[in-house]
Formats: structure tokens, sequence, C-alpha cells
């Protein structure tokens, strides 16, 4: 490994040891590393080719796979080598990994599933490529000023990244706009425009190295990159535009939508990384057999929410108009290798285009799209429901349509999907909704994210639990030995040590570790609650103010999300909580009892450097609203238990971890749902309870923002009004549940049995055993593992 780095220092880097900054040391590991991939990668392909294996393809508008250096260091089990070598070479190890820039290409759960799904898919040796859009800026980075959420692009391609392969031979040319014609029985489209995909490659190892499949990114390009007639004019800004306007296609993740233009991009994005997609899985399909009847049999395409739904028409086109079959067997052959993984039930994430727009920017697949439409409702006469309706095209009805099967993330997601989004085409289709819940991969979710407590579950069963996650039950006996308890609360207590030594360099934060870490991370939305939660705290500061010897059990209350940026709600949350923050951290009678923190810039480096350091996991959405979640899962397999509603896989955490040691509070479903009902519901609520109308005055009159006193009467006024996420009704019970926590965790031992059993039994929730599932129900693929 040594004489491996040193190499590709001066071989790929033209460096010397004595001219080397940590960034070339980075790069020469990265590239030792990566080497030892590329070998499993070569044989991997080698064996799909050879067996005429069914492929899956994941598309994706988001991999947020992270920092990728320890991940494959862990997967290929290199660490001992890799700290060895490094040390010879008077280099520190962790200053090594840290300098890897986290990886831009997602926002919150859906692309860290789909980068959970990659490296389980390499575990299993399933034959898989995902296919996603290589931004340059990717989402933002998250920055604050005076409280407010400030956005500057996230620059983590200025970095060289040392995990990507260029494949210029593999390149596409992907059309927009332009003229529909038909002709003797034959439509053409011809595209006004045309943007090039280029593929950069990433290897994606298993567990153990023993498989390696791809994640192929499309980087936009422009097909006439320079014009050099307008350079030689003197107009440099007009012959650098091609390439300027190609290149806003793969530059920032969900560019803000609520200008036409950005609605306009959004959808170009869409299409152009799914259009190239499938292009690249037809060239393969093509070097391996010429009749297009087999291709349901040997390609699987999941498509990983709606954001490439425009796969179905897209497909059907080549089938119909390029490759000349009849429009009803185009539709048959595209239908059986689709599948769709919805992920909400918010009406407004399913995606909708109008009719203009997508007209616009693909007017041929506007026809196909009704062309199916029309099939559909044609075969289903008593179909009330169309793809096309107050000139929008509908993205999850079409998903569903044209989907061989559908998917739901968690038992309660998948219930509900049949019964309200999809309730019609659940009833014409009842065989094609199925149920797969959610998963975490453990390689990085607990054994390199959480070494301390990794190395005594191995100490104790073994190491066979990293590719087995249930085989964690064997922990279940040891939780009764009191001395494999205190190991059990030591290694979290370091842990919470490490996060507070972190946050007192880099926030700048002092916090007392000893304290309970109560964590709510996730993208910032109103049916997450994060509101809820920092009412809770401002409810608290102020019981506390008021009798102080009470025997309050110190809590540090931390937020971590990003808000879009056209989401102004979001953000109001956002700034009300650093105002929180900033009031009661100041407080000398309550701060030693409670504080707030609102870490900027969230990212996976930082979820796995919060999430084995929490002691209460804050699952709090409105019942019905989260598909799934899998930063529950991660907190529970890292010994945090779950504060939460009866929404998503809470309940089958619950379930699996025993009620006892599950916080729960809050309506259900059905209980929202019949809560909406009651006219004026926030307001009985708030009429009902003076902790929760004291907090929420305080808002009002200014206490937290005095030098803008009314500025949260919009988030007042929602709450005490509409309130459709149910913040006001559910505060109560919020609040008692709270006050039980604070109960348990005074009593040490107890809070680490409880802490402990989360951990022994979350094995379920391994995204080895989802992958399992999708593999066995949806894809029907097999695994080519040798051993």
């Amino acid at each position: 490994m040594r004489d491996a780095i040193l190499a590709h220092l001066a071989y790929s880097f033209g460096k010397s040891p004595e001219a080397a900054q940590i960034e070339d040391w980075r790069m020469a590991l990265s590239y030792a590393v990566r080497d030892r991939m590329v070998e499993s990668w070569f044989s991997a392909t080698r064996r799909c080719y050879e067996q005429k294996a069914k492929r899956v393809y994941y598309l994706s508008m988001e991999f947020l796979i992270g920092r990728l250096l320890e991940d494959g260091i862990v997967n290929l089990r290199l660490q001992d080598q890799a700290h060895a070598a490094l040390a010879e070479l008077g280099l520190d190890y962790h200053a090594v990994l840290a300098d890897e820039p986290d990886a831009a290409l997602g926002n919150g759960g859906l692309g860290r599933l789909a980068a959970c799904f990659l490296e389980s898919l390499s575990t299993l040796a399933c034959p898989a490529i995902g296919y996603g859009i290589r931004y340059e800026h990717g989402l933002f980075r998250q920055s604050f000023r005076d409280g407010r959420q400030v956005e500057s692009p996230e620059t983590w391609l200025l970095q060289r990244h040392a995990w990507e392969f260029q494949r210029p031979e593999a390149r596409y040319r992907i059309g927009f706009g332009g003229e529909v014609k038909t002709a003797g029985g034959n439509t053409t489209w011809t595209p006004s425009e045309h943007i090039d995909a280029e593929a950069f490659d990433t290897p994606i190892a298993g567990w153990k190295g023993r498989w390696t499949n791809t994640l192929r990114l499309w980087s936009a390009k422009a097909p006439d990159p320079f014009d050099l007639e307008s350079f030689n004019r003197g107009d440099f800004a007009r012959a650098a535009a091609p390439e300027a306007l190609a290149r806003t296609i793969s530059r920032v993740l969900y560019p803000d939508d609520t200008t036409e233009q950005g609605k306009e991009l959004r959808l170009k994005q869409e299409f152009f990384f799914t259009a190239a997609a499938l292009r690249d899985i037809l060239r393969r399909f093509d070097s391996e057999y010429d009749d297009l009847s087999l291709l349901p049999a040997k390609v699987a395409i999941q498509l990983n929410d709606t954001h490439p739904a425009v796969a179905g028409p897209e497909l059907v086109r080549i089938l119909h108009d390029e490759r000349g079959l009849p429009f009803e067997e185009a539709m048959t052959i595209a239908r059986g290798c689709l599948n769709y993984t919805n992920h909400t039930l918010l009406p407004e994430a399913l995606e909708t285009w109008h009719e203009g727009v997508f007209g616009k920017l693909l007017p041929r697949h506007l026809q196909i799209v009704d062309r199916i439409d029309d099939a559909h409702g044609r075969a289903n006469p008593s179909r009330t429901l169309s793809m096309r309706a107050n000139h929008q095209v509908r993205m999850g009805e079409l998903s569903f349509v044209m989907a061989n099967r559908v998917n739901g993330v968690s038992a309660l997601h998948t219930g509900l999907m049949k019964d309200t989004v999809f309730a019609e085409l659940h009833r014409l289709h009842p065989e094609r909704i199925v149920n797969q819940t959610n998963g975490v991969t453990p390689r990085r979710w607990l054994l390199s994210c959480n070494p301390r407590l990794s190395r005594l579950v191995t100490d104790t069963i073994g190491d066979g639990w990293v590719g087995d996650l249930e085989k964690l039950r064997e922990l279940e006996p040891h939780v009764d030995d009191a001395g494999w308890r205190e190991r059990y609360a030591e290694a979290k207590r370091a842990n919470k040590a490490a996060l507070a030594r972190w946050m007192a360099d880099t926030q700048g934060l002092k916090v007392d570790p000893q304290a309970m870490f109560d964590v709510q991370i996730k993208r910032m939305h109103e049916y997450k609650r994060q509101h809820l939660n920092i009412l809770e705290a401002i409810a608290l500061w102020q019981e506390i103010s008021e009798t102080p010897d009470a025997g309050w059990t110190p809590r540090v209350k931390i937020f971590a999300g990003k808000a879009a940026p056209g989401y102004f709600f979001a953000k109001d949350i956002i700034r009300l909580i650093n105002d929180v923050a900033k009031v009661l951290n100041a407080d000398a009678r309550t701060r030693d009892l409670l504080q707030v923190v609102f870490l900027p810039n969230y990212n996976v480096t930082l979820a796995e450097r919060l999430i084995p350091a929490a002691d209460l996991s804050e699952q709090i959405s409105t019942a019905g609203k989260e598909a799934s979640g899998t930063g529950n899962m991660k907190f529970a397999l890292n010994g945090a238990p779950t504060i939460g509603t009866l929404d998503g896989a809470n309940v089958e955490i619950r379930e699996q971890v025993g009620a006892e040691n599950f916080f729960l509070f809050g309506m259900d479903a059905p209980g929202v749902m019949a809560r909406r009902e009651v006219p004026d519901h926030a307001r009985k609520a708030i009429d009902a309870d003076p902790r929760l109308s004291r907090a929420l005055a305080a808002v009002a009159d200014g206490t937290f923002s005095p030098d803008e006193p009314g500025r949260y009467a919009n988030v007042v006024a929602n709450l005490s009004d509409h309130d459709y996420f149910l913040v006001a009704s559910d505060f109560t019970d919020y609040w008692r549940a709270q006050r039980e926590v604070d109960t348990a965790f005074a009593d040490r031992d107890r809070w680490t049995r409880m802490a402990a059993l989360n951990t022994a039994r979350s094995g379920w929730f391994s995204s080895d055993r989802t992958i399992r599932g999708y593999m066995a129900d949806i894809w029907g693929a097999e695994s080519l593992q040798l051993d």
C-alpha cells in the first residue's frame, strides 16, 4: 500500500513526498485504493456478459454518495494497510480522509437511499448500473447570515475527484423542442436544440470487494462548444455561449423552479439523463441480442420517484418511431422493463408539468403520453382519471401506468398509496403495487461511521453482522450484562465528547456532552415539523425559567437541514430556530439545562458525525406524510431511541425494537384526516394548552426577534389558522412524550438498555434486505456471486 501511494504520488501527480500537499496524498491513496477495485469491476462486467444476466438500471436524479475514500477502504478491508502506510509516511490517516469533499449529488433521503442501494447491489453481486447527473455544484452550500439561510455554490469539483473515469466514447446526442412530422405512416421528431451527454463512471464496490458495479453520471456538453467566427469578430461571450448554455443542464441540482426558465431547466435535466440512460441501456442490449422482445427478460429499469418518469414515453418513442415496432407492442415491452418507486404522498411532490412547457421541449413525447393515456382508457373503460388534467401532464399517473411494478417504501406508505393517491389505479391494477421497506447499508452507517460501537459489536458476536445485519439479534443476551452495558454506554459517551469537541473547534459552540443530545437532522419541510420541535423548546425554556430547580434533564437540541431556495416558509423556520438559539443560549439562568444548535450545511459527512453521538432521534412528521425515512433507521441502529409518530417506517421500527423502547406520540394517519375536518382545530388546540399558547405568543411578540417583532407573523398565522400539518393539535402529546424522555434519560442504566436494544433489533433495516426484496419481487434479477 505504501509503495502504491508513493508510485501514484510520483507518476500520476508528478509530486515528490517533500513537495506533496494533503490533497496530493489523499489523491494518491484514493488511486491506490481504486486500483484494487478495478479488477473486481472488470471481472463483474465479464461475468455479466458470460452469464447473459439480467441487468438492473437504477435511474435517479440524486445519488448522495458522500465521501468515497473511506467507503472503499472499509469495503475492501484495507483499513490496517492504509493506516500503517500513512503512518510510515508520517501522515494522519483521519486528516487525509477528511480532505475529501462530499460529492454534492443529492439533497436528502431519496439520494442517500440510492447510494445505499448501489452499495448493497454490489454487496449482493446483482448486475446493476446507476444513472444520474454529474452536477458541477449539486444542491448548494448553506451558511447563515443573521440567522437566515444563505445559499452559495457547492464547489466539490474544484478539488480533483479521484473516483471517476471519463468515458468520451459513451456520448449521446439528446434533443429538445423542434417539430413532429408524420409521413407514410411514420412519425419523425426533429429537435431544434441538441445537447450531448458524456459519461463519467464511478466504481461502487460491495462488501469484501468481491463485486463492483457502476455509477454512470452524465455531464452536459455542447455539440459545437466554440463559435470561432464570433470569437474572431471579437464577440467573445457569444463564442463561448454554446458551452455555457449546455453546462447549465448539469450545473445545479434542483434549480429554483419558481420561474418559467427554472421549470424548463428542471424538465430538461430530467429528460437529459433519462434519455441518455435509455440510449446506453439499448446500446448494451444490442451488443448481446437482436430480438427486442427479449428486453423485459434482460433489462429491469427502476425509476426512483417521478423525476425519470419520461422514460416511459421515451422508450416507447425509440421502440416505435426509431425501431419500427407497433405502438402497442412498444408499450408492452416498455412496461415490462420499467418499475416505479413512489416516495411521497404529498400532491405537490407528485410532479406535474404544464402541457405548454412539456409540449415545447418534448413535442413528440406529449403526443405519446396522449396515446398511452388513450390506450389505457380503452383497456379500462371504468377509468375516471387521466394523465392530462387542467392542462397538466401528471407524471405520477404516467409512471404508474407505464410500470410493471410500483412500490412504496414502508408498509404504512404502501397501504396509503393504495387508498389515496393511486386508489383508482390500484383498483384497476390490484397486482401492481408492492412494498419494499427502505434500508441503510450497515457498512457506512455502523461499521464506518461508528467505529467505537462497531468494535464492541464485533468483539461480542464476531464480524458476520457486517454482511448479515440481522445477526445483531445475537447481542440481545448481552444487554442483560451490566459490564457489557457499561462498555456500550462508554462508546456513546466517547462519540458525544468527540462531537462536542468538533462543535467547539468549528462552530465556537460549547455544549456539555453529559447532557442529552436531542437531534433532528433532515430536509426542512413543514410536514417534517421542525417548528413543532422548536415550539417545544420555547415552552420548555419558559417552564425552566419559572422553576429552574424542578429537576430538569439537561438537553441540547441539535438541528441541521437545508430548505429549498424557493421554500420561504421553511426558510422562516430555519431563521426562527436560529433566533431562538441566540436567546436561549445567552440565558444564564437556563443554558446549563437547555441549548439549541443549528449546524450549517448538512451533508453525509455531518450525518456520520452526528448520528453516532445522538441520544434521541426526532422523527416527528405528521402521520401519513413521511413515506419511510432512512435517518430514523440510522439513529436506531446507532443506539438513539426514537421519539416519533406512527408515520412511515417509524411503525416498523417500533415493531422491531419494542414499544417500550420507542417514545410514541401524536395522531395516527386516520386521526390526522379526521382532525383536519374539525372546524378551527388549530385554535382549539392552542386554547386548550397554555404552554403552546404562551410559546406562540413569545414568537408573535418579538421575544426572539426584538429588532423586528413581526418577523414571524406568517408562521404564527399559519399555526393558528390553517395548520395543515397539525403542529398545534399534536403539541400537547409531544410535550408529554418529551417529559417521558426526560425521566427515562435520567435513569442512565435504563436508557443504555433502551439504546442497546435499538441497536440489537435494527438488523432488519439493512438495505441488503431491501435489495433482496427488489430482486425477487420486482426485477426478477439474480446474484452472480461465485461463492
